[in-house]
């Protein structure tokens, strides 16, 4: 793995050195994106401007991903990594490594409040899986349209520093992409509000949407914990069909990065149908209902609305 990641980037500096040499001209911010989510966000801020390579692409799973040669390429030629933070990436100090990575790593929870993974994982996630070790912390921030802004703010900070010369278009470009993101907070709240308080119980696959919960009042139950990769027991998988039972769940839902396979266990045995698929970590690819954040989350809560309503 990492012989053929040294070769692909010294072929990668042969290749940059030959178009480079005699020519002088103004290249885009070269800009590395964790993931999907994240990309959007950056070329929304960024435009014409910057130059933006996503790792984890649509439909992408970050708790499982394995970086390849050309992920080391990108980060090798960037200037700037966006990533999450809060231990969302566990491959990512493997990748800065074997890249050799000069590129500045823009944290973009960084002024984010954190909430704690739900008290019934916590035990699990705790303990150590090779590279991808959670501890108690949620780090789904981006699932809360208020923590949104954030990341915006912090990616348009990280473009002006890094090319002072495109302050002011980073800074009109995330002024104009946080008025639709208040839009779609105000879209958010009025949908569940619409939702009879004691229907505001769903289930997913993964818990993932702790802050969407934390922030619109919606509850989330999920047979497994923050990752994908830990595989719940027969007795996890027993002690939530109880729990549903019990807290009446009004909609079961599939995610686009889990195997639906738990989701339609659960709903044969608690006679709660699959109400749609929900985007948790990932965008859909282009010709899919969540291409960008935004379409995201209105997929998400027409969803939910929906399943519930029946509408």
């Amino acid at each position: 793995m990492l012989k053929s990641i040294r070769h692909a980037l010294i072929l990668s500096v042969i290749t940059l050195t030959t178009m480079t040499t005699g020519h002088a001209f103004a290249e885009p911010l070269k800009v590395v994106a964790s993931f999907s989510i994240i990309g959007d966000f950056a070329k929304n801020v960024g435009g014409d401007r910057v130059d933006v390579t996503t790792l984890v692409g649509p439909d992408g799973d970050a708790h499982v991903y394995e970086p390849s040669p050309a992920d080391a390429v990108s980060m090798a030629s960037a200037k700037l990594v966006l990533v999450n933070g809060l231990h969302f990436e566990g491959f990512l100090q493997r990748l800065v490594e074997a890249s050799a990575s000069k590129a500045a790593i823009v944290e973009l929870t960084k002024g984010i409040t954190p909430i704690d993974f739900k008290k019934e994982f916590a035990e699990a996630e705790g303990e150590s899986h090779e590279g991808h070790n959670h501890g108690s912390t949620d780090p789904h921030a981006f699932q809360s349209v208020v923590n949104a802004k954030v990341y915006v703010k912090n990616i348009a900070d990280a473009f002006c520093n890094a090319d002072s010369a495109g302050c002011d278009s980073y800074m009109a470009n995330a002024a104009a992409y946080t008025e639709k993101l208040d839009a779609l907070d105000k879209e958010v709240r009025e949908a569940i509000a619409a939702i009879p308080q004691e229907k505001r119980v769903v289930i997913t696959s993964h818990d993932a949407f702790g802050y969407f919960e934390h922030e619109y009042g919606l509850t989330f139950l999920a047979p497994q914990g923050l990752s994908t990769e830990s595989e719940p027991s027969a007795a996890d998988v027993a002690k939530l069909v109880e729990q549903v039972k019990q807290d009446k769940a009004a909609a079961i839902f599939v995610e686009n990065i889990s195997n639906p396979r738990l989701i339609e266990q659960i709903s044969v045995e608690t006679d709660v149908k699959v109400g749609g698929t929900l985007y948790s970590d990932a965008l859909s690819k282009a010709d899919g209902p969540a291409a960008t954040y935004i379409d995201l989350m209105r997929n998400n809560i027409k969803q939910i609305k929906g399943a519930i309503l029946g509408s």
